[in-house]
């Protein structure tokens, strides 16, 4: 059966190939690895062009030769078969029959693991080996590397290529533009594998917050995957097309539309149903069903950027103690972040002990179960505006004097757009700091723009840079 899932003269006709001309090497480098050849001398022989492609070394016979012969692994016959085998045409369709064929011999072998697997490991719960197994199949379809060490000239090697493809890019975004200006300074973007916190007491914003990064985030045509274990997924639309169209979100709710508003919720619906946009609004969640669902999806949809979890206290587990629950999430969002390469913005809940400070600016402190989400998060921001607390110790007061009897001279303002600061407390790859902004609050939007004076500018950050 095995026989079938290899073919020797393809494998001969493609390294012919590269030798009768190098340049060919990029084409199938971006096809194959040295494992998807069945034969071990193939392999070889692929590994060492590998090796004068990095160091601008002709891919020749000569060569490849002396350095097989260093290592006692050339096959004089062998090679003589490649060079007499004429160079396949249509280099990238061979490459990839020979990639088809080196997934089925490694689901084949999988095959034998996962049975391996059940036999050796009775003590092991099935939702576990069945993690095990998704995880396995998942590296398998996506072609990801091995967990092994790389040397220096592959790290050195990938570490220049991403410069210089920084250095191609405009402006200091270094991973998803998340649509504010100030924010982007700070942090540029959100990068590949990043778990990104955040948090904030109740009716700061947090949760519109991340759906404007997420509304930013389908303006560049990327998708997003929303998992809202609090709100259903109409209410988020809701909240969406309201700051879409920059109706009041009231207004949106009750239905209370002229013509003019009518139509531009229908074209909201409109841009939205042609968006990569999907919501969970199961409530309950847990790592292990968030990374099977996140796994099917992006490799149904590859263009999926930005994943949001709202929030991260609500996702449940086996075990009783909150605190571990927690921390298996955690650290779980971590790992799926890296594994599908996209930013995980997961938001958090704070303690209440910071309502009883003078100074309610939240610090990592405050965070609920903050030890295990401290350690695994790449980014920690606060949403904090001091006029919601403002606003709630103005109405307490004229309470209490209406409650004596009294009639104080109190003023309730409602301000339509409030400032807002974002609080970067923790960044593994920048500075910490202070990014402000402003809150409209009929729209339910975060803006960069200051239109009042007394608000801070938008160019305005503060940095601390962490030693």
């Amino acid at each position: 059966m095995e026989a079938n899932l290899y073919n020797l003269d393809i494998e001969r006709g493609v390294l012919s190939a590269i030798l009768f001309d190098g340049a060919n090497y990029e084409k199938v480098a971006s096809i194959l690895k040295p494992k998807d050849f069945y034969l071990p001398f193939h392999q070889h022989v692929f590994e060492v062009m590998e090796i004068l492609y990095k160091r601008d070394y002709p891919i020749d016979e000569t060569f490849i030769k002396e350095y097989l012969q260093n290592k006692n692994q050339f096959d004089e016959s062998a090679m003589l078969e490649i060079i007499s085998t004429a160079p396949v045409p249509m280099l990238e369709s061979y490459s990839k029959e020979l990639k088809d064929k080196a997934i089925k011999r490694e689901l084949l072998h999988f095959s034998s693991v996962i049975k391996q697997e059940v036999y050796e490991h009775s003590d092991k719960r099935s939702t576990e080996i069945v993690e095990d197994v998704q995880s396995q199949l998942f590296n398998i379809a996506t072609e990801s590397e091995d967990g092994d060490f790389k040397d220096m000239d592959t790290v050195t090697t990938s570490t220049m290529q991403y410069i210089k493809a920084q250095i191609q890019k405009e402006g200091i975004l270094t991973g998803l533009d998340t649509g504010f200006a100030a924010l982007n300074r700070m942090t540029g973007g959100f990068n590949e594998g990043d778990l990104i916190i955040v948090a904030a007491r109740p009716a700061m914003g947090k949760t519109s917050f991340a759906l404007n990064i997420a509304a930013n985030t389908l303006k560049q045509n990327q998708g997003v995957a929303i998992f809202s274990l609090e709100m259903p997924a109409e209410q988020l639309l809701l909240r969406m097309i309201s700051s879409h169209t920059g109706i009041s979100l009231q207004n949106v709710r009750s239905g209370n539309l002229n013509d003019d508003e009518l139509s531009r919720v229908s074209e909201a619906m409109d841009y939205f149903a042609s968006k990569k946009l999907f919501i969970d609004d199961n409530s309950v969640e847990t790592i292990h069903s968030v990374r099977a669902k996140l796994r099917k999806l992006k490799a149904l949809h590859p263009e999926v950027s930005l994943v949001i979890i709202d929030y991260l206290q609500l996702m449940v587990g086996d075990n009783k103690e909150r605190h571990i629950v927690v921390a298996e999430v955690s650290r779980g969002l971590k790992m799926l972040a890296r594994e599908l390469k996209i930013p995980i913005i997961a938001l958090s809940q704070l303690n209440r002990g910071l309502e009883s400070r003078p100074d309610k600016r939240p610090m990592m402190s405050d965070l609920r179960e903050s030890g295990a989400i401290e350690q695994d998060a790449d980014v920690i921001m606060f949403v904090y505006r001091d006029d919601v607390y403002k606003l709630r110790e103005a109405k307490q007061a004229l309470k209490e004097a209406q409650q004596k009897g009294q009639n104080p001279d109190i003023k309730i303002e409602q301000k339509p757009i409030e400032p807002a600061e974002i609080i970067i407390a923790k960044q593994r790859n920048g500075p910490t700091g202070v990014a402000f902004l402003q809150f409209n609050k009929p729209f339910t939007r975060f803006e960069d723009t200051i239109t009042t004076n007394e608000f801070h500018t938008p160019s305005k950050i503060e940095i601390d840079y962490e030693g």
